[in-house]
Formats: structure tokens, C-alpha cells, sequence
């Protein structure tokens, strides 16, 4: 169940100088896939189908509610930059394809919501889940919260620097803060279910099973010595979950050249590619 309390807001959006080009790209906050629509229906669904330990479940709830206050927040500075935008006076701004559709500002403002934001990216396009993502595995979750955080808290990084206005500073400052807390939360969690140790995910498979000619080895595929290469940590030394050792190994082929065989004759195809069998095929009378 959720509640609101009549429509405030989490933290202060205040616009001094309006600015439609600015509204276009805070609608990337709101509905990309770095924004707020993710990253609120990420936690949720991970909440809702958690398994284990309540507090996680909670811990996920808390804060895509959370999210869902970053987005109203959002959504009021899209709406406060769209504020005496030059289309809602200007007789479609006197044409020339309504001025070049408004100097780089978003039409659907003007022509769907009447000024207001919509679940949409930057370049319009609408939001879709496809990068929602909540696996069921407790662990799994938390490290893709914590990239979530970060290409948001990037996004919200190179926001704050395309705008001088104080107010928008002011709220992207605080969304950057709370993308800082997020990120320490989620890997602070990781590392509470066994962090390093927990690794690889799922950690409930038995690594016997793995072939140990590669489970812990760096595969390189340039075509000949003279493609060097790239070494690191990854290609020597212990594993990051201390379970094997690393290293390096220009791949080979394991597996001969497939053989697919002939078509049936009972698909669409040429008759180049049918198999000289159909007729026995056609003839075998079920018993």
C-alpha cells in the first residue's frame, strides 16, 4: 500500500528563468533509461518479488517510493521550465517549422501536455521497462541497483552542469546526494550478504560441475600472436572471490564445424535444401 500527503514534495523546485530546452533534457531524468521511472519500478519489483530476509524486501520498498518522489520532483521542474514557453503565446511561433520546433525544445510539450512532462526520454522516446531489471537473486539485485545509481548519478552530474539556473542547481544537488546514498546502500548491502565471498551468483551451484579449464581464465581471441593481449588483474593472480587464480589464454576451437543437416520438406524452402529422407518420413503410417 502506498500513501501521499496531498502533493508536497520531497525537496524544494524552485525555477528562476524558465528554460523549454532544459525541460527536454530533464524529461532523460525522468523517463531514460539512467532515470527515475527505472530505477522506482527496479526496486519496487525487486521488493515485490523478494524471497529471504524481510528486511531487504523492506530496505527496496523504502526507497522506490523514494524514487517515485524524485520523479514528481522532476516532473514539477519540467513543468516550471515550460512556464511561458514562446508556443503557448506565439501563434505557433510564426511558423518556419514552428521555429525549427522551438529552438530545441520537445513539441509534444506543446502540443500533448500542455506544458507538463511525460514518461519519456530526451528524444521523446517512451519509457518501456526494458531495462528494469530484478532477477530475484538478492545479491544480483543489489549490484545492478548500484550501476543504476551510478549512470543516474552521472546523468544528474551533467545536468547540473548544462544549468546556471540556482534553483535547478539546488534540486540536482540534492538527487546527486541521494544517488551517492543509494550507491553506498546497495553495495553496503552486497557486502552484508558476503560481499566477495558471495560470489559467483548464484553462489548456490556447485562450481565441481565447472570446467576448471575456464571458469577462472581470461579468454583472448585476436587471430595470431601479433594481436597482443590485454592483461591485468583479470588475467593473473587470485580470483576477486578468492576461490581460483587467474589467467590467460588465446582461444582456440573446441568444437568442429556444425552440420545442420537438410530442410524438411515440410517447411517453406528450396528443393536444393530438402532432405532426400521426406518420403520415408511421408510414408510411416502411425500406429
Amino acid at each position: 500500500m502506498f500513501y501521499h500527503d496531498g502533493g508536497k514534495l520531497q525537496y524544494e523546485v524552485k525555477v528562476e528563468k524558465p528554460n523549454p530546452l532544459f525541460a527536454k533534457a530533464l524529461q532523460q531524468a525522468i523517463g531514460g533509461i539512467q532515470g527515475e521511472i527505472r530505477v522506482c519500478l527496479q526496486y519496487l519489483f525487486q521488493a515485490w518479488g523478494a524471497r529471504g530476509p524481510a528486511k531487504y524486501r523492506d530496505m527496496l520498498l523504502e526507497t522506490g517510493t523514494e524514487e517515485m518522489g524524485h520523479i514528481e520532483m522532476l516532473a514539477t521542474a519540467v513543468a516550471l521550465n515550460l512556464e511561458g514557453a514562446p508556443l503557448e503565446q506565439d501563434k505557433a511561433a510564426e511558423d518556419p517549422m514552428v521555429a525549427a520546433a522551438l529552438g530545441g525544445m520537445n513539441i509534444q510539450h506543446v502540443i500533448t501536455t500542455t506544458m507538463a512532462a511525460m514518461p519519456v526520454d530526451a528524444s521523446g522516446v517512451p519509457f518501456n521497462c526494458s531495462h528494469v531489471y530484478a532477477s530475484g537473486n538478492v545479491a544480483a539485485d543489489m549490484m545492478a541497483n548500484a550501476v543504476a545509481e551510478s549512470t543516474g548519478r552521472m546523468l544528474a552530474c551533467q545536468l547540473y552542469k548544462m544549468t546556471d539556473d540556482p534553483g535547478m542547481k539546488d534540486m540536482l544537488s540534492f538527487l546527486v546526494a541521494r544517488d551517492t546514498m543509494h550507491q553506498n546502500q546497495w553495495l553496503a548491502a552486497w557486502e552484508e550478504l558476503g560481499g566477495r565471498e558471495n560470489h559467483p551468483i548464484p553462489n548456490n551451484f556447485d562450481q565441481s560441475i565447472e570446467p576448471d579449464e575456464f571458469n577462472y581464465s581470461f579468454l583472448t581471441f585476436g587471430k595470431d600472436d601479433s594481436v597482443p593481449q590485454p592483461t591485468g588483474r583479470w588475467s593473473e593472480g587470485p580470483s576477486v572471490d578468492g576461490k581460483g587464480t587467474f589467467s590467460i589464454e588465446r582461444m582456440t576451437p573446441r568444437g568442429e564445424k556444425p552440420d545442420l543437416g537438410k530442410a524438411s520438406p515440410k517447411a517453406s524452402v528450396q528443393k536444393a535444401q530438402e532432405s532426400t529422407a521426406e518420403k520415408i518420413i511421408d510414408k510411416v503410417t502411425p500406429s
